[in-house]
Parts: structure tokens; C-alpha cells; sequence
């Protein structure tokens, strides 16, 4: 064994470490790795680029265009009148109904984008029901997860984990080949959140409107431009209310209320200002002459929403430009045209010095923007928008093509016709030539970082094998339990996994684990089918924490979550998990 299998095992446990630190992108951690691996002559070019033309890098991007394309023409919109209607149904009914629902469209689409398109149904359910939204939205995307691996295409870990088992010389995983399995852990979940879930989700409780549940209403004031001052006659961004850290949302003159007015607006004497403002600006304005704070108003999402005016939630996506940016350094106001009135960290509300504070994925971000700003605002990747605010600019008479051309690609991906990544090429290709997607709108569905993870994380397996590094952490799995026999190495690889994915990527993970396991099913003679399956349940298995998957992040602050809400609910289910994998996938695929 060579110096070169203990650089590698070193590369990988940094990466590891960086992947489960967050200090740095995953997808520029991997960019680093594979200039590592290029700069010492590990691999070659060939080798280290091969990444970003690998088959499952080519189908993930292309599904996501899929699933961009059937959110876009509207053809899951029915999915959240269906989940509007289960608000007459028990509480306990409506999470059945619900996650049943959003299962079955996740093992179809990708999973952040139907937790991204179901958030806003489901936290009106949660409104009519009359329950916290911390009870509906950890189940929400525990059911996409539990969804997405019932199906080849249910999650990008299941395509990497197929095309990965080909480079072996193994057959691709078949289009259904999981949902046997899929279904009964399916089952498994839906009946323990019904049950054991419900009870140890966290009830945050809930505001009458946004305003009052972000407990924004004291940061808010009226401000009356007296007679006299010297406001008059000065531009907002000239005015000496630019020095004090005051975010004027509307200016009100003569009946008429222009919001969120520009720089440049000039005041005049008589204008009423809404203003938000730290406590300590407010007690500085009180002081003051030139201005007159006006009292008695009641602040609620009506009284903001005058005008052009409208209050939505939305989340900071994960991977988005926003993330460790503040407001102020991503311009906020200016490049979105639309003001924030708080930020929900967790479970905690933050209302001053906004400006400065560093975003985090899935922080909740109380907005004011005009109603014109809705459908730009809704497009966004950097956040998701999940308050209902009516249908974007749809193409509902092309919903229908959008679904056969999508359930074409599955058609012909089960039936062996086509490598399901050209099948699904080809479907991304065809919702563009028949009008369903805008070519700008399909190249904004890709994830260019889960396109850069794959492309740098692949050559590291890669490098694994060249150099001999999978030889040795296989040999560490058998001669820590290998003694024990197959199910005993299955078992410990399941663990290995759903743990590494509580962390990291799960895609990453899968990357880093496919060539050990066949590795070490090479070294024991046996067929290395339910090693790799158990990778693939493993890292789709991500209930233990919030990082560890997208979707847990989208309903972080939504559900004004902590951390321990995820390992309390998390937890037990994954040990359910583990012993149903266990036992299940050497009956479905023996050793």
C-alpha cells in the first residue's frame, strides 16, 4: 500500500470534517478536494473531470428541470387543494392525509422542490385546523424524504448510488426495484409520526397574522413630518432618518400610500411615515423635534398591507448567494425590491439590527414588498416563498404535457429503453421545445452546487479505488464486524451512513461509501446488490438533524424548530429504520 491511499484517506476525512463543520459550501469543499487530487498527480484530468460528465450528474440536473417543469405549468397544484380540503379531517387525519400526499409526489420530483411547492397548503392546514405549523412541517418533509426513496427517481442519492453500481460493472437500479422495500419503510414512518411522532413534535403555537407571529408590532411606529421640520424638502436617503437606522416601509400623503418608497422620494411637511426601527432609534425619534411619533395605531398584516402593500414569509434556501450575507451586503431592498420586518433564526425572533445580521439556510424572513413584486419574488432561488399567495404566472394548458412527458421518461427508464440519465435529458428537452418551460427558466432549475458537489466528490471515490484507500476502510469494516457475517457488515454500513448523512450531504456520502461497500462485498465474496441498496435507504434516511437534507432546512424556521426538536423525532426513527433495513433488504436482495 502506497503513501498515496493515506493522502487520500486524509483528503477524506477532511472533507468529511469540512462537509460536517458548514464553514465552507459543500460544493466548493469538493472543488477543493478535486484540485488536491489534480495537483499531485492522484488522479488524472480525465479522471478528475469525469465527475461533471458522469451519468448521474447528467441526470440529476436534468430531473430537476423535470420537476421545474411540473411545478411550473401547474400540474402538482392539485396536490395543495388536496391538502387544503383535509383541513376538515381530525388533526391526526390531515397528518396521515398530508404526508401520504406529499410522499407519493416525491417519489416523483425532486424532494426540495415539493416541500418548496407544498409549504404554503400546507401552513394554511395547519391555520385551519387550528394548529401549530411545528406539528405539520417536520412531517412534511420527513414524508418526502420517506416518498423519494421509493423510486429511482425519487432522489438524486438513488441515481448517483445506480450510475456509481454500473462503473462496477453491476445492472442499473431499476425504476421500481426500491419501492417493495420503499413502501413497508414507508409505512413504517407514516404510522410512527402518527403515533409515537406526534407526540414528541414540539407545539410552538401560532399568530392570528404574520405580524403578530413574528412579534414585530413594537418595532413598528407611525411618524408624523411636522410643520416646520427639516425633513421637508429632503430626499429619504438625504434626510437625517438615514442616519438613524429607520427602514421607511410606506409614506402615506394625502390619503395615498406609497410603499417602500425609493431613495430619492422627497418628503413633505404633513407626510406620514411607517416606519421600522430598532428600540433604541425609537427613543432617539422621541426626542426629536423635527418629527412627531403618532400613536394608537394597531399593527397587524391588514393594516401593513394598504396600497400596493403585501406581508409573506419566505425561507432562505439552502445554497442560496444570501447565506452568510447580511442584508446590507447583499443589498437586499434594492435587488429584490422588497424590505425585511424580522428574521426567524431557529426558534428565535430577531428585530434589530437587521442589517447586519448574517443569514443562515432556513432562517424565516418576515417581508413587506408591493403585490407587483409577488411573482418576481416567487421565482427566486435564493429563498422559497411560503406564504399563499395565489398561483405564480402558470401554464395550466400545458399541464397535461408536462405529466406525460414526464411520465414518459419513467416509462421508458423502467422498461430499459433508455438510461433513465438520456431519458430524462430528453424529457428536460421536450418540456422546452413544446412551450411547458422557458429555456432561462430550465437552466434557473439546476442546483449548480449539487452540480459541483457531484462533479469533485465523484473523483474522490474514484481516487479511493485507484489508490487503494477503499481497501483499507473495507478491511477495517470486516475485521471490526466481519467476523459476525454479511448482515453484520449491512447493519454497520446502514449505520455508517444515515449517521454521516445526520451531517452531511447525502449525495456526498453516497459518493464516499459506494466504493467501500463494493470493496468489501469483493473481499467477502458475496453479491454487492444489498451493500449498495443499503447506501442508498441509508443516506435517504436523513431525520436526525436538520443539515443533513434540504428539506429539513425549508421547514426550519417555519416551524420555529430547534435543533433537538430534529434528534427527539429523528432519533427513534432512524433506529426503526435500521432495523427494518436490516432485516429487510437481504430478504429483497440476498447476499
Amino acid at each position: 500500500m502506497d503513501s498515496s491511499a493515506f493522502f487520500v484517506l486524509g483528503l477524506m476525512a477532511l472533507a468529511v470534517l469540512l462537509f460536517v463543520s458548514d464553514r465552507l459550501r459543500s460544493d466548493l469543499v469538493a472543488m477543493l478536494i478535486l484540485g488536491a487530487l489534480l495537483l499531485t498527480g492522484t488522479i488524472t484530468p480525465e479522471e478528475g473531470f469525469s465527475g461533471f460528465g458522469h451519468p448521474a450528474t447528467v441526470a440529476v440536473a436534468a430531473m430537476l428541470v423535470l420537476s421545474a417543469g411540473l411545478e411550473r405549468t401547474g400540474a402538482v397544484a392539485g396536490v395543495g387543494e388536496l391538502l387544503a380540503g383535509l383541513g376538515r379531517r381530525s388533526p391526526r387525519g390531515a397528518l396521515v392525509g398530508m404526508m401520504v400526499a406529499v410522499g407519493a409526489i416525491s417519489a416523483f420530483i425532486n424532494n426540495t422542490a415539493a416541500v418548496a411547492i407544498l409549504l404554503p397548503p400546507v401552513l394554511t392546514l395547519a391555520r385551519r385546523i387550528e394548529t401549530s405549523p411545528s406539528k405539520l412541517l417536520i412531517p412534511l418533509s420527513f414524508a418526502s424524504l420517506l416518498g423519494g426513496m421509493c423510486t429511482l427517481i425519487g432522489t438524486s442519492t438513488n441515481l448517483l448510488v445506480s450510475s456509481m453500481a454500473e462503473a462496477h460493472g453491476q445492472p442499473p437500479i431499476g425504476m421500481f426495484e426500491l419501492t417493495g422495500v420503499g413502501l413497508v419503510l414507508a409505512a413504517a414512518g407514516l404510522v410512527y409520526m402518527a403515533t409515537v411522532g406526534t407526540r414528541l413534535l414540539p407545539d410552538r403555537g401560532h399568530g392570528a397574522d404574520l405580524t403578530e407571529d413574528f412579534e414585530v408590532g413594537r418595532y413598528l411606529t407611525e411618524l408624523e413630518i411636522v410643520p416646520g421640520s427639516r425633513l421637508a424638502g429632503c430626499t429619504l436617503a438625504d434626510s437625517a432618518l438615514s442616519e438613524t437606522g429607520v427602514d421607511v416601509l410606506a409614506v402615506v400623503r394625502q390619503g395615498l400610500t406609497m410603499t417602500l418608497p425609493p431613495a430619492n422620494t422627497v418628503l413633505e411637511e404633513g407626510d406620514v411615515l411607517w416606519a421600522r426601527s430598532d428600540l433604541a432609534d425609537m427613543r432617539q425619534l422621541r426626542a426629536a423635534e423635527w418629527i412627531k411619533i403618532r400613536h394608537g395605531r394597531v399593527w397587524g398584516d391588514q393594516g401593513l398591507e394598504a396600497g400596493d402593500a403585501t406581508i409573506i414569509e419566505a425561507v432562505v434556501a439552502p445554497g442560496s448567494i444570501l447565506v452568510g450575507k447580511s442584508l446590507e451586503q447583499s443589498d437586499f431592498r434594492n435587488r429584490f425590491g422588497a424590505t425585511v420586518l424580522a428574521i426567524r433564526h431557529h426558534d428565535h425572533i430577531r428585530h434589530q439590527r437587521l442589517a447586519s445580521t448574517p443569514l443562515s439556510a432556513g432562517d424565516a424572513l418576515l417581508i413587506e414588498a408591493p403585490k407587483s413584486q409577488l411573482a418576481y419574488l416567487k421565482r427566486q432561488r435564493e429563498f422559497v416563498v411560503v406564504s399563499d399567495v395565489g398561483p405564480l404566472d402558470r401554464e395550466p394548458q400545458r399541464w397535461l404535457t408536462a405529466l406525460l412527458i414526464v411520465a414518459g421518461v419513467v416509462v421508458v427508464a423502467a422498461a430499459g429503453l433508455l438510461h433513465i440519465s438520456a431519458a430524462a435529458v430528453a424529457g428536460a428537452v421536450l418540456l422546452v421545445l413544446t412551450g411547458c418551460l422557458r429555456l432561462e427558466d430550465a437552466y434557473r432549475a439546476v442546483d449548480w452546487q449539487v452540480v459541483f458537489l457531484l462533479g469533485g466528490i465523484l473523483p474522490l471515490g474514484l481516487a479511493l479505488e485507484k489508490t487503494g484507500g477503499a481497501d483499507l476502510l473495507a478491511g477495517a469494516l470486516i475485521d471490526g464486524v466481519g467476523d459476525l457475517g454479511p448482515l453484520a457488515i449491512l447493519a454497520a454500513l446502514y449505520l455508517v451512513t444515515t449517521v454521516l448523512t445526520a451531517f452531511m450531504s447525502n449525495t456526498a456520502t453516497a459518493a464516499l461509501l459506494v466504493p467501500i461497500g463494493m470493496t468489501a462485498a469483493a473481499s467477502l465474496g458475496i453479491d454487492p446488490r444489498p451493500l449498495l441498496v443499503t447506501i442508498a435507504f441509508g443516506a435517504s434516511a436523513s431525520f436526525m438533524t436538520p443539515i443533513g437534507y434540504q428539506t429539513n432546512l425549508l421547514v426550519y424556521g417555519p416551524g420555529s424548530y430547534r435543533f433537538s426538536d430534529y434528534v427527539k423525532v429523528g432519533v427513534p426513527l432512524t433506529l426503526l429504520f435500521w432495523g427494518l433495513a436490516t432485516l429487510l433488504i437481504p430478504i429483497a436482495w440476498p447476499f
